[in-house]
């Protein structure tokens, strides 16, 4: 397979990106990558790292860098030579199997959404992203890219977090769903999350298990979080800042005492880098999508990510789902939404 891989899109461009490519050319022997940005920019990254532009590694060149000042609905128009919409454009051509951006999110979801269009039957595509807890690990739609949400939107999430969960994780069966919330009771939260609970509950093709309270989410009480945006992104920064903390104060007491511990390999479990880039869920395509300040090993962890999403066939996946999805017991409830 081979996938484009933006190599304008993090803080240190494009020499993260360019290592972190070589780094998953030498671990997935089913990989190709094009480096999709300044050809100049990219072949002197190379050169410091003693490689070249020749196998399964090439470049297309693409002048421009949407940056985050850029308006993300006019990015398509204004730069149309950015690494972001060339890399989309061999991703809708057929030319690449998916393509990964540590740029701009806005304009990543944009363009997608003009390029490769979202899937029949969804109304909003969601960026979907893994969270550590004690047990396995869980995926958490939408994690920052629709603020305001209707129930009917949170249903769809459900659904496309319930296929990745699948494909991604290897859960069996059905994942269990649970909708972020204040309480565990039905009528608990605002006139959206009822109405949400009412649409999940009713929906036989989710293994809805309620609402779950904050404090739950670590104990790892479903294989789906769903929630609005605004709340799931709130939430996974507060993850990463936690992680960092709690590996910092561990160490720092534990060199205090002179005890000798592989962070690394202790807390590897809460490094973001390791589950390297979150999927833009819903459209007829795959759009991986990454931190800014993204390290060339969170590069390598999202290459694998989309990787793993071409072997199970993901988009294929997801468009079965809302092809079978049976709507006829919620459908009364979802227009009223």
């Amino acid at each position: 397979m081979r996938i484009a891989l933006d190599a304008s899109g993090t803080d240190g461009a494009p020499g993260v990106e360019v290592e972190g490519a070589l780094s998953a050319l030498t671990e997935l022997d089913d990989v190709s990558i094009t480096l999709v940005g300044d050809r100049e920019a990219i072949e002197a990254a190379l050169v410091e790292r003693g490689a070249t532009a020749s196998g399964r590694l090439d470049i297309l060149h693409a002048p421009d860098r949407i940056l985050a000042s850029d308006s993300a609905a006019t990015a398509i128009r204004r730069k149309p030579d950015s690494s972001i919409v060339k890399g989309l454009q061999l991703h809708r051509d057929g030319e690449v199997d998916a393509f990964i951006s540590a740029g701009s999110t806005g304009a990543v979801m944009a363009s997608s959404l003009f390029l490769l269009r979202p899937l029949p039957g969804v109304d909003r595509p969601t960026v979907a992203t893994t969270l550590p807890t004690i047990g396995a690990p869980m995926i958490l739609v939408d994690a920052g890219t629709n603020v305001d949400c209707k129930p009917r939107h949170l249903v769809h999430f459900a659904h496309l977090g319930s296929v990745y969960a699948r494909d991604a994780l290897g859960v069996e069966g059905r994942p269990r769903v649970g909708l972020l919330n204040i309480g565990e009771e039905p009528e608990k939260g605002d006139e959206r999350s009822v109405e949400a609970h009412a649409l999940l509950a009713a929906d036989p093709r989710v293994n809805f298990i309620g609402n779950v309270e904050g404090r739950d989410v670590i104990k790892g009480s479903c294989d789906v979080l769903v929630t609005d945006g605004f709340s799931g992104n709130v939430l996974l920064k507060f993850y990463e800042s936690v992680a960092q903390y709690v590996v910092g104060i561990v160490k720092t007491k534990l060199d205090e005492i002179d005890v000798q511990l592989d962070y690394q390999r202790t807390f590897s479990m809460l490094d973001y880098s390791e589950y390297g880039g979150a999927p833009l869920l819903g459209v007829n395509g795959l759009a991986v999508i990454c931190h800014g300040g993204s390290s060339p090993k969170a590069i390598k962890s999202a290459i694998r990510v989309a990787a793993d999403a071409v072997r199970n066939e993901l988009v294929a996946d997801m468009a079965a789902e809302f092809a079978d999805r049976d709507t006829s017991k919620v459908l009364e409830g979802e227009q009223s939404a």
